[in-house]
């Protein structure tokens, strides 16, 4: 019965993951992620430092740093036929961060990135010293990818927030509606 749920749980990292090197842990990957983004994570971002909700709370009490949301948006489609409801997804998330949608994804075209480094200069101006948080849900790799592409343009003080928005709202700290940049 135990080597039975042993190798259940081990299908369930392998499958879920591609690969694990012990149970619970998702090895940092190289490159960026670029499928499967709604699944686990790994503890580490090379060049970033990982917070918890707490640290994440008390940055945001302090000001001492631009929270950056990650998680894409789905814009209302232009050639929707005359009288197609549309119902637009709210976002709630961390006050006072900005909304740069799409941005996390493994694979960016040249107009992405261009948004997402206009985001950055919007809040960051040529500051490439001040302190930067990425994040998206839990279990999301659009906010670990972003951050690593951060690292990767030269920014030194980019902190990952894994736990997002859910640790967040888990934490019962305030959330308001934002839009996308």
């Amino acid at each position: 019965m135990q080597w039975n749920r042993l190798v259940a749980a081990a299908v369930l990292i392998v499958a879920g993951t591609g690969f694990a090197l012990a149970a619970g842990t998702v090895p940092e990957p190289d490159g960026y992620r670029t499928e499967a983004y709604r699944a686990p994570t790994p503890a580490t971002l090379k060049g970033a430092k990982v917070i918890t909700t707490d640290e994440a709370v008390e940055l945001w009490k302090s000001k001492d740093a631009v929270f950056v949301d990650v998680l894409p948006h789905d814009p209302k489609p232009a050639e929707l036929p005359a009288g197609t409801i549309w119902k637009e997804k709210i976002r709630e998330d961390i006050p006072g961060s900005i909304w740069l949608p799409n941005v996390g994804y493994g694979v960016i075209n040249k107009e992405t990135e261009a948004y997402f480094r206009k985001g950055l200069k919007s809040r960051l101006g040529d500051d490439v010293n001040k302190k930067v948080i990425f994040y998206c849900m839990e279990n999301c790799w659009m906010s670990w990818n972003a951050a690593k592409r951060a690292v990767e343009w030269g920014y030194t003080s980019v902190i990952w927030f894994p736990l997002g928005t859910d640790g967040w709202t888990a934490a019962k700290q305030a959330t308001q509606r934002n839009e996308p940049y």
